[in-house]
């Protein structure tokens, strides 16, 4: 028998569906700012400024940084007074919406929408007597038309439901969600989103799980706690990977301890990865193996640095040896595919020229800059 004569296999249609982005969990739709949450739109990328507060000056520094790497919505800590002065400023000069955290001090919640904020996110579990101040918070947030979202911590959870479940099991943080939307559902309030946090992957998922099958509102995905850049992205990567995939997941924040641009990085490579936000540059290259000739690891990094900040989206393959090079060069908008001191550069799958190792970078910024011109004269 040869391999002309074996069946042709039928693959499932699953196979043709998982080349499509996920289908999203139909769900309400609040407004952040100009930013829509929910509801089939597109899923932003957010993440928290680490500087204080009442530091307007590096607070909007920080905040520039982050929208430039791609954050859609970012979220300010409000412990103190100051803090809450200092609202106002931010939210005049900030491009992005902001969102005011609020933890312990109810005050700081109606400080927080008199001064303009997107949006309010509050933690039942760290407001004493909470409950007693949910008419008067949803009252204000209605006034103003700004949602709330209620952000439910593992490590903050509310005592009582600590108290019954022994620790924070999926069960127990969305109960605890629920229930705070549940008050403010009581007063006709229903412009909320959801978060439930856990260090771990597995507790998040099952809680945010619980929470798709049992309510409508849009949801915020993250791990919190997730840990230094490697171990908090794979954390974050996988949980959030797995959620999306399934349509969960209205909002991400990738909760690294990392500088804030990091985390934004990350959370755009993921949404990007699942083809659930348009792609900007991707770097396709070889982990490296003893076939290679060329140091694989320091010039992918030098063509990533070469092309941050390039503003058009691109697939670069910078690729090690003669195996899979050139094929995955070809794949790519461009590429190089080296060997024996030398680079093959390819541009949409054709090789137009050679050149020395010590040239490479610079020839793939210059095939990359006559690329787009060429795109752009042909529109």
């Amino acid at each position: 028998m040869t391999l002309a004569d074996l069946p042709v296999p039928v693959l499932p249609s699953r196979t043709t569906a998982a080349l499509t982005a996920p289908v999203r969990r139909h769900t309400r739709q609040i407004h952040v700012g100009a930013v829509p949450v929910g509801g089939g739109a597109p899923i932003p990328v957010q993440t928290m400024t680490t500087t204080l507060t009442a530091d307007i000056d590096a607070t909007l520094q920080q905040i520039a940084e982050v929208t430039a790497a791609g954050c859609d919505i970012i979220r300010v800590a409000v412990p103190s007074r100051d803090d809450a002065d200092a609202l106002p400023a931010l939210v005049a000069k900030s491009r992005i919406p902001v969102i005011a955290d609020i933890h312990f001090q109810p005050r700081y919640v109606f400080q927080a929408i008199d001064a303009g904020c997107a949006a309010v996110r509050v933690n039942p579990g760290n407001i004493r007597k909470f409950d007693d101040k949910v008419k008067e918070i949803a009252a204000a947030a209605s006034a103003a038309r700004i949602p709330i979202r209620i952000g439910v911590n593992a490590g903050s959870l509310d005592p009582r439901l600590l108290a019954k479940y022994g620790r924070a099991t999926p069960e127990a943080l969305a109960e605890s969600a629920l229930w705070e939307c549940s008050l403010f559902e009581e007063h006709g309030f229903t412009d909320l989103k959801i978060a439930v946090k856990h260090h771990d992957p597995l507790t998040m998922i099952a809680a945010c799980r619980l929470l798709a099958d049992a309510c409508h509102y849009p949801l915020h995905l993250g791990v919190t706690e997730a840990g230094p850049m490697l171990q908090g992205s794979i954390k974050s990567a996988v949980a959030f990977g797995v959620l999306l995939a399934d349509g969960i997941g209205d909002t991400i924040r990738v909760s690294l301890s990392a500088p804030p641009v990091e985390q934004v990085k990350a959370g755009c490579h993921i949404l990007s990865s699942l083809g659930l936000r348009p792609r900007k540059l991707e770097i396709v290259s070889c982990p490296g193996c003893g076939r290679l000739q060329v140091d694989i690891h320091k010039l992918a990094a030098q063509v990533e640095a070469a092309f941050n900040g390039f503003p058009h989206p691109l697939r670069v393959a910078v690729m090690g040896c003669v195996v899979n090079g050139p094929g995955e060069a070809r794949e790519a908008d461009l590429g190089v595919s080296c060997g024996n001191g030398k680079g093959q550069i390819f541009v949409k799958g054709e090789v137009v020229r050679t050149v020395p190792e010590s040239r490479i970078v610079e020839t793939l910024l210059d095939e990359a800059v006559r690329l787009v011109d060429n795109e752009r004269a042909g529109d």
